[in-house]
């Protein structure tokens, strides 16, 4: 009987997939099928759960039949993440107007990420206080004890590395390890080696600039192959987003939320100020920042519902491009970059929030200047490689918690909830990726204003 029920839920999740074909086909724009799978997935998610209930077998069942839409789409994402960051960043350098450029570039885009981050973290020690957060309040059970252990088994494994070890770990020594993402820093290390071997070329073109011309040729016909298949993949949005968050929804422990609705409650509080303070960046930097806002929400959803930063890079360089007129070569860089680099919502507000919440556990006042200051600038350091996928606020928090001194074992209290903040998260994490390649663009007089002001521009996302 059971497969009857989970035949019968994979033709629902089919139908609705030929609704939004049915969509494109009518020509609705990609913006409204966005969000059509966005909220369908939402109501079907609901239903399911209503109907089976969180950890029945036909739900799981059915949850891994809808992973082969939803997980498979964000498979295919990052199938394209390495040899688009690769690429694009090459042929970005080799085709700059000015070598020089590439040093302001760098300069302009790594100090909007980490110094958001470290405003991040003043909102997120702000609203763990107006909350009144306190992780001595969170009642711990065996799921909450395993994880806390974990959390610790792992804290004595990146304890094991020093500073300057950290620092050479994104510094790339086998780079075909890196293109399998082995590593947190992988996008980092691919980066580096990438800039490398653009430096690289602009050195060539004065002694042989025809090899120069040839190897630049090259790198120009495969990044619009590139490209297009990052195209074609994208065209598969709607769909991903339908199966993600009806997966999400279908499976979010409501009881463990309701447990801890004041922390959830707090971390969204924070989030929704960090974006504020985003759009009040666009405004002071002479920008609409409505209409950057409508243009980054088809992004920022399957950010929400993929809680993948790195995934997120074909999407994010694509809009920064099209549809906010972001220079091509910042867009490659600000999207590769802030998968890694200074994450607002990962790397920013949840260890800061943690550490308020935990310090009067062991007898420590987290409201002192002392302490704000320390904790600030170590989150403004340990921001940098920070993995861009599921999971990378985890890996933020051990960092700060162990540099101020307070036990790692208690963050595991929030494991029931993790997946719904995971979710803001990574949405402030890519919008700021995002905000970053903007105002570098703007800041350095590449930003194509024409395009921003466009309201129709967003749909030239998929076009052919």
């Amino acid at each position: 009987m059971d497969i009857f029920y989970i035949v019968l839920n994979v033709a629902v999740l089919v139908v609705l997939i030929g609704l939004l074909i049915r969509m494109q086909q009518k020509h609705y724009s990609f913006s409204k099928r966005v969000f059509a799978g966005l909220g369908i997935g939402i109501v079907l998610g609901v239903i399911l759960q209503v109907i089976y209930g969180t950890g029945s077998d036909v739900l799981s069942q059915t949850i891994e039949w809808y992973n082969i839409v939803g997980r498979g789409y964000v498979q295919l994402l990052m199938m394209i993440v390495v040899p688009l960051v690769m690429v694009s960043i090459i042929q970005s350098i080799i085709n700059l107007e000015k070598s020089s450029d590439l040093g302001r570039m760098s300069a302009w885009i790594i100090g909007f990420l980490v110094s958001t981050a470290m405003v991040a973290a003043l909102v997120g020690v702000g609203s763990a206080a107006l909350f009144d957060l306190n992780a001595g309040e969170i009642e711990s059970g065996q799921a909450e004890q395993d994880r806390g252990s974990m959390l610790e088994s792992t804290l004595g494994d990146m304890e094991n590395q020093s500073t300057p070890e950290k620092i050479l770990s994104f510094i790339p020594s086998n780079i075909f390890q890196d293109m399998t993402q082995d590593r947190p820093t992988s996008v980092i290390a691919i980066v580096i080696f990438s800039m490398i071997v653009g430096i690289a070329v602009l050195g060539l073109r004065r002694k042989k600039p025809e090899e120069a011309e040839r190897f630049t040729k090259g790198v120009n016909t495969i990044f619009a192959v590139i490209m297009r298949i990052v195209t074609l993949i994208l065209r598969l949005t709607p769909f991903g987003i339908l199966a993600l968050i009806a997966t999400t929804v279908a499976s979010t422990d409501v009881a463990g939320i309701v447990e801890l609705g004041k922390f959830v409650i707090a971390s969204y509080a924070a989030l929704i100020v960090m974006f504020l303070i985003h759009l009040v960046l666009v405004g002071v930097f002479g920008l609409n920042p409505m209409t950057y806002l409508k243009k980054v929400l088809p992004v920022l959803s399957f950010a929400f519902t993929s809680r993948s930063s790195a995934g997120t890079i074909p999407l994010n360089i694509q809009a920064q491009k099209n549809s906010l007129g972001v220079d091509q070569g910042i867009a490659n860089m600000s999207a590769s970059f802030g998968a890694t680099i200074g994450q607002n919502g990962c790397a920013g507000l949840y260890p800061a929030m943690l550490a308020v919440m935990i310090a009067p556990s062991v007898g420590i006042d987290p409201f002192t200047p002392g302490f704000i200051l320390q904790l600030v600038l170590i989150i403004g350091i340990s921001s940098f490689g920070v993995a861009g996928v599921g999971g990378g606020a985890t890996f933020a928090a051990l960092i700060v918690l162990s540099s101020m001194g307070l036990p790692v074992a208690l963050a595991g209290l929030l494991i029931s909830i993790e997946a719904l903040i995971d979710m803001g998260r990574t949405a402030l994490n890519v919008n700021d990726a995002m905000l970053t390649g903007t105002l570098t663009s703007r800041v350095m007089k590449k930003l194509n204003r024409k395009t921003f002001n466009d309201k129709t521009a967003i749909e030239q996302e998929t076009a052919l």
